[in-house]
């Protein structure tokens, strides 16, 4: 029997749209002769709807999208994600995250998702109710058990009384039925070395059970959330015999004769490579499906502008990419150069608006009421909130979308200008450290030169006063990353921290900027999560607080 994989890239709430590109995936499995194709979870929806799934016009429609799709799909077993109410149902949540079977113009057969994750970036028990242990799926001659996405992440997860895996097998065992393949449909957030923990975990689970694993995965841009695809299968001795291509809507065909398919991507990719791809991809989709056409941003000469515009320009196409150069009296000539050798070498517009009678303006305007008080951080600040009015002058004229170029290791800190550089529709490298920043310039220019090589090899400055470095305020990139990334990702605290053998004034400064700039990146533009703990809505801290981790 053949089965088709296909990993599908829905707008969330364009039922017409999602269940078109579901239609005409089927009819190219039907035309390669398969007997069941695949496809992710919350397929005609989107994922995830998040607080439209409260709305009853929402899953009005939804209901009706699938009854329409249900009718129109080809002659050929379809399993697909998708919402279903609870009926009749008094306690509990109201819905369900489901999995549908369609046959012959009807649904026969369903699994609801069991575990619900309300961690990170999901909240999944605001909405669901857990399922019931799931029946398996016979088709061709072979019994499937069917899982959704969180159910088999039992074992990475934690925090989960059973493990649906497990209980799947010893309830076929107890009737005395044989499981041939586990199917898993998705919605699984990227994030840098997803795919190494991904892959690790199916082994264990094709290991144990010694069965092989279908699993389909969601593809495209969310807001900040990005999937990558990368749907695959394993045989039972996990090894990967199917897979899709990354961060691009794929379908690949599956024989379950000789557990062999095709391979569109390679096992093991490249991680700086695909945190690239998944930024492309997010820049694309959000300004696309929120209805863009271009995009403008602010060219310093520096290195986060200058992966930020190449990764739009390889996003959108350079003609709908304008870089603006921006030069305050404190500019270098080296700057300006370079923002110009840049946008020359990726093909997009460029202009030149120097700030310079502005900043002396305002500074003017200010004097009377400053009279007495030395320059500080106001007038440094003042000149970015100069640029970001008027960047956002060229997006509201233009309908350009502005982008916004600060990296994640500033946003930590607060290394960055509200109302000022953080203006901006979306924030396309918030979440990469500085030093993986560096990283994917490289990777940007692996072919030939985009950005320049004095961009790269240049010390970081903001240029807000004479001789100024982030350096002279910062500790070097490659030592706040790793601190950054122990203290935010991996949960140390300040002991451990100053016991691993950074310098305690360091430690303490460092997480005393991260606590009192919570307002700040509050009110910047969403970001693009490649990490997995990203500032946004998966990182929920107070702005008033003060608990000092001593």
């Amino acid at each position: 029997m053949k089965i088709a994989l296909v990993q599908t890239n829905p707008v969330i709430g364009d039922f017409s749209a999602n269940c078109r590109a579901i239609i005409r995936a089927a009819e190219q499995a039907l035309a390669r002769g398969c007997a069941l194709v695949v496809f992710p979870e919350m397929a005609v929806s989107g994922y995830p709807p998040q607080d439209l799934l409260e709305r009853p016009s929402f899953l009005d429609a939804h209901g009706r999208a699938v009854a329409a799709l249900v009718r129109e799909l080809p002659a050929l077993a379809v399993m697909f994600g998708c919402i279903e109410r609870r009926a009749g149902e008094e306690q509990g949540k109201p819905l369900y995250n489901s999995v549908v079977v369609a046959e012959g113009g009807e649904i026969v057969h369903r699994v609801r998702k069991q575990l619900l994750p309300a961690y990170d970036v999901f909240d999944e028990t605001r909405y669901f109710e857990p399922g019931p242990v799931s029946q398996l799926y016979r088709l061709g001659g072979l019994s499937f058990a069917l899982t959704v996405c969180e159910d088999i992440w039992f074992e990475a997860a934690g925090g989960y009384r059973r493990d649906p895996v497990v209980s799947l097998f010893d309830a076929a065992a107890h009737q005395g039925q044989r499981i041939d393949c586990l199917i898993n449909v998705s919605a699984s957030p990227f994030q840098h070395d997803k795919e190494r923990i991904r892959q690790a975990l199916f082994r264990s689970i094709c290991t144990r059970h010694q069965i092989p694993l279908v699993y389909v995965n969601q593809v495209g841009g969310q807001d900040s959330l990005l999937f990558d695809g990368h749907s695959l299968a394993m045989n039972g001795k996990a090894e990967i015999v199917a897979r899709c291509a990354g961060f691009v809507p794929d379908m690949v065909v599956l024989d379950t004769d000789t557990w062999r398919g095709e391979m569109h991507a390679p096992a093991q990719p490249d991680s700086v490579a695909e945190v690239y791809a998944a930024l492309v991809m997010g820049v694309r989709d959000y300004v696309r499906k929120c209805g863009f056409r271009s995009v403008v941003l602010g060219l310093s000469g520096g290195i986060d502008s200058a992966l930020t515009a190449l990764l739009a320009a390889d996003a959108l196409g350079p003609e709908n990419v304008l870089g603006l150069a921006l030069p305050s009296p404190y500019s270098s000539a080296d700057s300006l150069e370079d923002a110009q050798a840049l946008a020359r070498n990726l093909g997009c517009g460029f202009q030149i608006l120097p700030i310079s009678p502005l900043f002396a303006a305002f500074q003017e305007t200010l004097r009377p009421l400053f009279e007495g008080r030395a320059e500080d951080l106001t007038e440094q600040n003042l000149q970015a909130r100069i640029r970001g009015t008027l960047l956002m002058a060229l997006s509201n004229k233009f309908g350009h979308l502005l982008l916004s170029t600060g990296n994640k290791s500033e946003l930590a800190v607060g290394y960055c200008t509200l109302y000022g550089d953080m203006s901006g529709g979306l924030a396309v490298i918030s979440d990469v450290p500085k030093q993986l920043v560096y990283k994917l310039a490289r990777h940007g220019n692996r072919e030939q030169e985009r950005i320049p090589g004095r961009t790269l090899s240049k010390a970081p400055t903001a240029e807000l006063k004479v001789g100024q470095c982030d350096q002279d305020d910062l500790p070097p990139y490659e030592i706040l990353d790793r601190i950054l990334d122990l203290y935010l990702e991996q949960g140390w605290g300040m002991g451990e921290l100053i016991d691993a053998g950074f310098e305690p004034s360091m430690v303490r400064d460092i997480l005393r900027r991260i606590r009192l700039n919570e307002y700040k990146r509050k009110q910047g533009p969403m970001g693009l999560k490649v990490t997995s703990k990203a500032f946004g809505y998966g990182r929920r801290y107070p702005n008033v607080q003060n608990f000092q981790d001593e």
